[in-house]
């Protein structure tokens, strides 16, 4: 999918600690992105939410965005890509390695401010689509 943006769990998690909606980020954006998430950012970003109502509201809105699943192809590939990325000195956290290979696998940009993404090969990282 061309332009899709997968946004890791430290975008989300920076605005709602600042009393922001992550969401409002991609309002003023071009059509052109169309914006992805996983299970691993969803359970990271929901986690920590303690309002109720909050959290049923972000979890409505990442329900509407393009899902990238976990089938047991894309646990194969993250245990590689860790495995190669250790080998190569750069450990990584593995909820972020799945997250770069699902990224991989779907084309998508990871729009974070970890910098650690950047170690891993072939992957497309931003930290701002402005």
């Amino acid at each position: 999918m061309e332009n899709l943006i997968l946004p890791d769990s430290n975008i989300y998690i920076g605005e709602l600690r600042a009393g922001r909606d992550p969401f409002r980020l991609f309002d003023d954006l071009p059509d052109e992105f169309e914006f992805a998430t996983c299970g691993q950012i969803i359970l990271e970003v929901c986690r920590g939410i303690r309002d109720p109502h909050i959290a049923r509201r972000i979890r409505e809105s990442f329900s509407v965005m393009v899902y990238l699943p976990t089938p047991n192809t894309t646990w194969e590939r993250a245990t590689q890509l860790a495995w190669s990325l250790d080998r190569a000195g750069h450990v990584i956290p593995a909820s972020d390695v799945l997250i770069a290979t699902l990224a991989l696998q779907a084309g998508a940009t990871v729009l974070t401010h970890d910098a650690h993404f950047h170690r891993v090969p072939g992957l497309t990282v931003t930290a701002s689509l402005r």
